[in-house]
């Protein structure tokens, strides 16, 4: 292996053991790592306003790709191999850069199937027309079970929860995987809400913010009509 090239093999076994861990309360997850059903992306820095616009393209890629008409769930996973972040707040910063810019790149209306309002307890995060939730992962996080061997960011369609819902398998699914994060951690993250009920940008750092917190994302549509 040439020096500085990325040992991919390596990387996704790393992630493999932390999915699978009993550390990892998630079981959607497991099951997509199970499966082999993820999409692994590797970048250099989450803090590159090239990477951003890859990651739009990359997402584009992803969605033309992703069968709307199945049952199959599928994360877009992006993996940060040189980044790394003393603080939750500096991780959430960097975080909140990187959407801004993504989004930024995206010539695509917002999916109107969700709020473009961060205030909005309907919102989610639009790429390409579809709306993400999203998952940020750091190896310094306060919570066990985000604790990523690399500087993650997780993309999950909205579309997926939604599908769980018409199944009937949502709440079952959700009451679980907080059942094993309060195994893990003694309790659940205090942000998490189910949608609808508030806001779901105070999630997707990890960090718990408390009720001053200001989400620094502008929707460049929104801030043109103003």
């Amino acid at each position: 292996m040439t020096p500085g090239a990325i040992d991919k093999q390596d990387i996704e076994s790393k992630y493999r053991d932390y999915v699978k861990s009993d550390q990892h309360p998630c079981i959607i997850a497991k099951s997509l790592f199970n499966d082999n059903s993820y999409s692994l992306y590797y970048y250099e820095s989450m803090k590159q306003d090239s990477v951003a616009k890859t990651i739009n393209e990359d997402i584009k890629d992803f969605i033309s790709n992703y069968d709307f008409n199945s049952n199959t769930f599928e994360s877009f996973i992006a993996c940060f191999k040189n980044d790394h972040f003393e603080t939750e707040l500096n991780f959430e910063i960097a975080l909140w850069d990187l959407l801004q810019r993504i989004h930024e790149h995206d010539s695509i209306d917002w999916d109107e199937s969700v709020s473009s309002d961060i205030d909005d307890k309907n919102f989610s995060f639009s790429i390409q027309g579809k709306a993400f939730y999203i998952v940020g992962l750091h190896p310094n996080s306060s919570r066990i079970s985000r604790r990523s061997p690399y500087v993650t960011v997780v993309f999950n369609l909205h579309w997926q929860f939604e599908k769980l819902r018409e199944m009937g398998t949502f709440k079952r699914v959700r009451n679980r995987i907080r059942k094993n994060d309060k195994r893990i951690q003694g309790s659940i993250n205090p942000v998490l809400e189910d949608f609808g009920q508030d806001s779901e940008v105070r999630q997707y750092s990890g960090r718990n913010v408390d009720d001053s917190w200001s989400c620094p994302f502008l929707n460049k549509m929104q801030h043109a009509e103003d």
